[in-house]
Formats: structure tokens, sequence, C-alpha cells
């Protein structure tokens, strides 16, 4: 039976979306220039969203971005991104009374009510993987490259099922689609997610039979 969750979130994952975020590094103009960062941001259709995360951008794309530099996002290669396409909140087995179901669920009303968002209530892990197969089907599509590596895990949650994290590289970066810890202010839910950091950030990828060591890089390129 699949593992249940109390709600999902989500917006669909696109090829011009992934196209976009792959490209930020490129406009080395803008680096550090917040004025035409702007100007760029309004030009491309993103704006501030007030329903979920304050320090998260609306793309024109309708998925939530964040980054280091989230109002200045272009033209830096040390940058690191992340664009959430999808919300989860998980069954928490520490909280069976459900003392955290209002809040949550109002905040899951928060990311529903996002254009072009749509809500699941309840769901189960299975819709989750249905949502992270059809993003990592938009990189593939983009990159014309399946997956390097692909691994089941919790170790990039904080409560909740383990979901599988799919990892393409480029000559410079890491691009991992999977689930990850909102580290904002609802600790319990989780992302479902398209990370691009720069491949510094951890050792090399370990070989496919070293799970934990695999998880460890994970955690390096995806955590914030």
């Amino acid at each position: 039976m699949p593992t249940p969750l109390h709600a999902l979130a989500q917006r669909p994952l696109t090829v011009p979306a992934v196209a976009e975020l792959l490209a930020l590094p490129d406009l080395t103009e803008l680096r550090g220039d917040h004025e035409a960062s702007d100007a760029e941001c309004t030009r491309r259709g993103w704006g501030m969203q007030h329903a979920t995360l304050d320090e998260y951008q609306r793309t024109g794309h309708g998925h939530l971005y964040c980054g280091d530099s989230p109002f200045a996002p272009f033209g830096d290669p040390d940058l690191r991104h992340l664009l959430v396409f999808g919300e989860v909140y998980p069954v928490d087995t520490d909280d069976e009374g459900m003392s955290n179901g209002p809040w949550l669920y109002e905040a899951m009303d928060g990311w529903e009510s996002e254009p072009g968002w749509s809500g699941l209530r309840p769901a189960t892990v299975d819709d989750c993987e249905a949502v992270l197969a059809q993003a990592a089907r938009a990189v593939t599509e983009h990159l014309g490259a399946a997956p390097e590596r692909t691994l089941v895990s919790d170790s990039c949650v904080v409560t909740g099922p383990a979901m599988t994290h799919r990892v393409w590289r480029t000559g410079t970066h890491a691009l991992v689609v999977g689930p990850h810890g909102d580290n904002g202010p609802y600790g319990y839910l989780t992302h479902l997610q398209l990370s691009f950091t720069p491949l510094g950030r951890g050792p090399a990828l370990p070989p496919p039979e070293d799970e934990q060591a695999l998880a460890a890089w994970l955690a390096a390129h995806v955590d914030w």
C-alpha cells in the first residue's frame, strides 16, 4: 500500500523552466548589478509571491525560485539555485495528535494558491514520485541525457518517507531532482525541487554501490 501523505501541491516542471534555470550563470553582464537584475526579472515575468516564503520569487513559469542571491540571481557561477515545483506535507509519526495540522494545512493552502498550482489531499508517496519522474523527464529532455545516479533516500528531508533523487552533472554544476526539507519557517514540509549547484560543494560523485556516500553527496549539493 502506498505511503500516505497529508497533502501535495505541485506545478509541473517544464523544459523551458529547466533551460532558464541552467542559463542563469551565463548572464555575466548582470553580475552584481541589482538594478539591472531587477529589470531583467521584471522582463522575464518574475515577481514576488506572498503566500509561501518571503525569500522566494515566482518565476515566469510559475515555480518558486530561491538562491544565494535570490533577487540578483544572474551571472555568478558560484551561486546555488533552487527551483521548487512541489510541496509536500508528510505524515509525522511524532505528531499523532495532529497538533501541527491546522497551521501546516494553512501553509499548504498558500502553496496551492500560487498561480497554476494544484493540490491533492490526501496524497501518497506514489503521487510525489509521479511529480518527480515528470520533472526528471524535463531535465533529461533539456540535457539530452538520462540521470547519472538515482537513489531512494530520506537523508535530505526533515520528516517523512524516502523518495527518489536523480542526479545529472554538467562540467561545472550538479543538478538534482528530488525531495528536500523546507528550511523555512514551516520546517515539517518537504520541497520537491530542482537544485542547480556548483560541483565544488562536495567531493567527486561516489560510485553507485556506495549509497551512504551518495546520500552525503546529495545533502552537500541540495542543502541550504
